[in-house]
Order: C-alpha cells, then structure tokens, then sequence
C-alpha cells in the first residue's frame, strides 16, 4: 500500500478567469503541463471512489495512486478540461455545485463562466466521476442543521435525477467541515467528503475528511512534481485540526449568526 497519496483540487481551467476565482485558477497551457507531469511521475490515477474503497477495506490501490479533482463545475470542465484528461487516460473526479449550474436558480457563486447540470453525463461520457459540491456553496459549518441537511441532500438529489444513478460522494465548499457536518454527510447518504486540508492524504485518511492539496495559479510543474514525489514540505492526513483552524471556525459561527449564511470561499 502506498505511504501517501496526492489528491489534487482544481478549479477552473481557463486563461482570462473572473478575480475572484483567479487565484485557483490555471490556464490551459499550465494544466497540460501539469498532467504532464503526473505521467511522467509514474503514478496511476483513480477517482475518489476508489480512494475511498481502499479506505473503507472494500478494494486496493495501485502502488502509487493519484487522484485528481475539479470543484463547482466551471465552464471549462465538460470540454477542454475533460477532453486533456480522457486524451491521457486520466480518470477524475468532479464535484458540482448545483445551484449555480441550474437556469433559474441562484447560488452564492459570484458570477463567472459555469457548465449547465445537463451536461453532467458527458462528464461521465469523458471517463469522470461526479460528486456533489452542495447546491449554493455555503460554508457548511456554520449552518443550522436544517439549513445543512438540506444543502447535502438537494444536491445529492439534483445530480442523482440527472445522471440517473446514486451519487456517493461529497465535497466540503472551501474544505470546511466539523463533526456535526461529517455525521449530517453520512445521514445524507454520501459515503465520502472531501476537505481541503492543504495535506497529502493517505491508506489511513478519514473517508469523510480526505485531505487534497490545493492547486493555485501559482503553483508550477516543479510543485506538481513535488507532490508526486510525496514531498513539497506538506503533510500527510490524517492528522488533528490545529488551533488556527478551530478558532477561525469559531469566529465564522459567530459572524454567522449576525450576518447570515455566506460563499465558502
């Protein structure tokens, strides 16, 4: 089994991207390269789903496994994106905000170029795996527990009525989680959620808090090969919430409840 294994986040693939997504974005050029370097690094990529069966007893890995990602479901994604992938033979997963992808409803997405839920199949067409990623991106820990049951469930729904399957997997918006969360993805019938984490995950990650690594413009090939090699200076999951992380969850409850529910970005 393999000692850690890299799991990527990408956002939007694109080369002139809204500001406020700018950061976690990579143009096109950058993506090639990065999947380049996957390659060329030796490891082999699944979806989560098989993360997750080798987390839960239930399958194995290849010795070194990879996973890459896609949250929200930008524009890029059901064409130039899953097009580099499947012409590597590059599984992937995607995670999908379906509130910002449905004509007619809203979301807490600023505005910027998104894929329409009725192409999630050609997602599947193109070899990826869809999970939910919440119907309006909120910061799922902040919100009361109606409020979060039902971001978890809608979504799962959505994709479920589209893709006519069930849909097993979830991603945190921005990562953020907590135990009341971790069991409400549970009860909603997700069998895993990913987090962020800025971490290595593992054969002994948590299934519902599995730690990625996430991609920013500023990352290079150099980075991407770092993680492959398990390395770059991060850590590997699972590992306790530090100190930081908890009080900053603490201080959003708190905005929450004067403020309201706000974008997990």
């Amino acid at each position: 089994m393999p000692d850690a294994v890299p799991v990527l986040l990408y956002h939007a693939v694109m080369d002139d991207p809204p500001a406020w997504i700018a950061e976690f974005t990579v143009t096109p050029a950058q993506f090639g390269a990065h999947l380049d370097a996957v390659a060329a690094s030796g490891r082999t990529p699944v979806t989560v789903g098989t993360l997750v069966d080798a987390l839960t007893g239930g399958g194995p890995l290849p010795e070194r496994p990879v996973v890459l990602t896609f949250d929200d479901g930008f524009a890029d994604l059901p064409g130039p994106t899953a097009e580099a992938l499947a012409g590597r033979c590059m599984p992937a997963t995607a995670y999908l905000t379906t509130g910002a992808l449905t004509p007619g409803r809203t979301s807490l997405l600023p505005p910027a170029p998104m894929m329409t839920l009725s192409r999630a199949p050609l997602l599947e067409q193109y070899g990826m795996e869809v999970g939910a990623h919440t119907v309006t991106h909120p910061q799922l820990d902040t919100l009361p527990p109606a409020e979060l049951d039902r971001e978890l469930r809608e979504s799962k729904d959505d994709l479920e009525d589209v893709l006519g399957h069930e849909v097993t997997h979830l991603a945190y918006p921005h990562g953020y989680n907590s135990r009341a969360v971790r069991r409400a993805a549970a009860a909603a019938g997700y069998t895993s959620a990913a987090a962020v984490r800025h971490a290595l995950s593992s054969p002994a990650d948590e299934a519902y808090r599995i730690a990625r690594l996430i991609v920013r413009r500023t990352h290079t090939v150099a980075d991407v090969e770092a993680w492959m090699d398990a390395g770059g200076g991060v850590p590997v999951a699972p590992f306790r919430d530090g100190l930081p992380t908890v009080g900053w969850r603490l201080y959003r409850r708190a905005r929450a409840v004067v403020r309201g529910r706000r974008f997990a970005g």
